[in-house]
């Protein structure tokens, strides 16, 4: 899986990198919220972890200026632990939410997760019967 990790504190970016890339994911960082969605539209990753707390642009921000051009995964991991702030990432198109400090195995649970759930509701108009399948999703309109 392409991850794009969006985290301005170098330690915790090189700690994640690191962790998910010994999973065997394609990982690409990013400091900035503007490098972030750069990488996003340019480099079409499969899921985005994203700090809230950046130094150009507020990550609420960069979440919804994501959700305005691509449906990717975004799996929000901060500090900002309230449920008010959970509930404004979430909010705002936030598909999890992990809260600092975490480990990349904890993470890539999370990540794998939201890629199951994805997948399921992607997979939703198939049935699939032995070798037999129905994309009702796919027939034209009467």
């Amino acid at each position: 899986m392409r991850i794009l990790i969006v985290e301005d504190d170098t330690a915790v970016r090189e700690l994640l990198a690191q962790g998910l890339t010994s999973l065997h994911h394609e990982v690409l960082t990013a400091a900035s919220g503007s490098t972030g969605l750069g990488l996003a539209l340019t480099r079409a990753p499969d899921l985005v972890v994203l700090d809230l707390g950046l130094p150009d642009l507020d990550g609420l921000t960069v979440l919804k200026m994501l959700r305005t051009v691509t449906s990717v995964p975004v799996v929000a991991a901060t500090g900002r632990e309230s449920e008010n702030q959970v509930i404004r990432g979430l909010e705002a198109g936030a598909d999890d939410y992990v809260v600092k400090p975490f480990t990349a195995a904890l993470l890539n649970a999370r990540l794998n997760a939201v890629v199951r759930r994805r997948r399921g509701v992607e997979e939703s108009d198939r049935m699939r019967v032995g070798r037999l399948e129905v994309d009702s999703g796919g027939r034209p309109p009467h």
